[in-house]
């Protein structure tokens, strides 16, 4: 099994691909519902194209992010941690609005939550649509299985 850590660099300065139409139909997810707060252009660029590395990453991201998001309370000793681990995270995987949300929330503290927790989600959107996409893609693509996300289960 592969090992991929999400302290990786952030985007480059103005790589972010936020002009992509999120116009979708509710309850269905593909490329269409894709918002643009993700530029999975620098994370497919980031892993050279390795589909493995790509689906890993984000199912790591995924997990984590159940995690940070609970600790996104102004009550919870943790937020702080759980901010700053976010931001590197995201902008890792290309999450650089949510990223800087999370920067910005640094700053400010507690009042700045809000907006992190909404940013969280519409990167985690984003990322379930284009995942939702590269399976529909790899059933089509002959000879490939589509690829299984982790079931949580901690290994």
């Amino acid at each position: 099994m592969r090992t991929v850590s999400l302290a990786l660099s952030p985007p480059a300065a103005g790589s972010a691909n936020y002009g992509c139409s999120g116009a979708g139909k509710e309850g269905s997810l593909a490329r269409r519902d894709i918002k643009g707060v993700v530029d999975f252009a620098y994370l497919e660029g980031f892993a050279a194209g390795d589909d493995d590395v790509i689906d890993e990453v984000l199912a790591l991201f995924r997990e984590q992010s159940a995690i940070w998001g609970a600790m996104l309370a102004p009550d919870h000793e943790g937020w702080r941690d759980a901010v700053h681990t976010l931001k590197g995270a995201s902008r890792g995987v290309g999450a650089g609005q949510l990223g800087d949300v999370c920067q910005a929330c640094e700053g400010e503290g507690v009042s700045g939550l809000t907006k992190v927790r909404d940013a969280l989600d519409e990167a985690l959107s984003d990322i379930a649509a284009y995942a939702h996409e590269r399976a529909l893609k790899s059933l089509k693509a002959p000879g490939k299985s589509p690829q299984t996300p982790p079931s949580g289960s901690g290994g």
